[in-house]
């Protein structure tokens, strides 16, 4: 007797599966692989997923990372870039715990307001923004972040925004982990034209 054949999955289906598989997905993703968005509405009012901000949704009992708001940031601002004291916090070169994500973004590129991670943006020139960025996973999602010794540059490129303290912690953390060398600091600080501001702090650091 041959075998019955499997029944279709439903797109409530796929959505689920889809969210186990990737961590969280915008509705535009969803979409994309045939869910409607009246198939995730469904979903939500059921409490089998969650929606996490507008137009980004999770599973509810999805383990969530220590940088779970990093990752919701990157999907709800997929060109932007996780810099300053967000950045330092990913490295875990400052004690500071960041009410913000701080992302950076083009001159002219398009901005969420309001609604959930809270965010702070940074308008970067393109040459800034597309240098020393590095990918990490979080949840599924894949993250940029600035790399340890542009984020101290960086921090001292907006000293009047985050101020100058905390470029300063920056740089002893990051000499003491040993997570960046004094060459590396003084090559980007002089790529972004601060290095005159660095140098007293890295030479007494040193």
């Amino acid at each position: 007797m041959p075998a019955k054949p499997k029944p279709a999955k439903t797109q409530q289906d796929r959505a689920v599966e889809l969210l186990h598989e990737r961590g969280m997905l915008r509705l535009a993703e969803l979409r994309r692989r045939g869910i409607t968005a009246a198939t995730v509405a469904r979903l939500e009012r059921r409490g089998e997923v969650v929606r996490l901000a507008r137009g980004l949704y999770q599973l509810p009992d999805a383990s969530l990372h220590a940088h779970h708001a990093l990752a919701e940031a990157a999907k709800l601002v997929p060109k932007g870039v996780v810099c300053l004291v967000s950045a330092l916090a990913f490295h875990q070169l400052t004690d500071q715990v960041p009410s913000r994500v701080w992302i950076a973004i083009g001159r002219k590129d398009w901005r969420p307001r309001g609604g959930q991670p809270p965010m702070r943006f940074v308008r970067f020139p393109r040459e800034r923004l597309q240098r020393g960025v590095e990918i990490h996973e979080i949840e599924g999602v894949r993250v940029p972040v600035f790399g340890a010794a542009k984020t101290l540059a960086d921090l001292f490129r907006y000293r009047r925004v985050v101020g100058t303290g905390i470029g300063v912690e920056g740089i002893r953390e990051a000499l003491r982990q040993r997570k960046v060398t004094p060459a590396q600091i003084s090559e980007e600080a002089n790529r972004a034209g601060v290095w005159k501001a660095m140098q007293p702090y890295l030479e007494a650091l040193v």
